[in-house]
């Protein structure tokens, strides 16, 4: 058996790290356009309750199931044994802590966002005239992006945690049933058999 750090769906997932620091500048460009003065500690408990806490509980509670891409997820009776496996190191305790350290990181993150220069004083295009002149435009704009910037931190996080296991306790983890999948996972995306292109460089047992 090949050793689970080289399935694919981990490193695929791990590589979406990169959407991280896109979505962050998203969020501060359209934090910094608009005035938020008058209503700073408001829009940090809204920006913590939307953009933070729904990838937070779904981290501790249902966590991201990785065998996905896109818009399609492998039906649970599809995964292998050894892929079960890695769904059970997702649930191990050590994974509640990396997502409750990541949220709080991110609530330090989101309070320095405020903290940088607007971008008031440059020449601004179409969209920074309108995020600038509509503050709730610029803030619903800023929460989704926030909410982005969390599910490509919390993720990859998590899956980091699982790569950092030991081959040791991999081969004594039990794999996760079956039947509880859906259960104790989030699936996002239409189910399928296999994902092709995944597949087709996974290598066969």
């Amino acid at each position: 058996m090949s050793s689970f750090k080289s399935e694919p769906f981990l490193w695929i997932h791990l590589s979406g790290i990169v959407a991280f620091p896109v979505f962050l500048g998203i969020t501060w460009f359209s934090l910094s356009v608009s005035d938020h003065s008058s209503t700073l500690g408001l829009e940090i408990l809204l920006m913590i309750v939307i953009g933070i806490l729904p990838i937070f509980l779904m981290q501790w509670t249902r966590p991201f199931e990785i065998f996905s891409l896109l818009i399609l997820a492998m039906k649970p009776d599809k995964i292998s044994c050894q892929q079960r496996q890695i769904l059970s190191l997702f649930k191990a305790p050590k994974q509640r802590i990396l997502s409750t350290a990541t949220a709080i990181a991110m609530m330090g993150i989101l309070y320095g966002l405020y903290q940088l220069p607007p971008l008031t004083m440059i020449e601004l295009p179409i969209l920074t005239q309108l995020l600038s002149q509509s503050h709730i435009l610029g803030l619903v704009v800023a929460c989704g992006a926030f909410l982005g910037a969390n599910l490509f931190l919390q993720v990859p996080i998590s899956v980091l945690g699982v790569l950092l296991s030991n081959e040791q306790d991999f081969a004594a983890i039990a794999p996760y049933p079956t039947d509880k999948i859906t259960q104790d996972f989030t699936l996002a995306g239409f189910w399928v058999d296999k994902i092709i292109a995944i597949n087709s460089i996974t290598p066969q047992k």
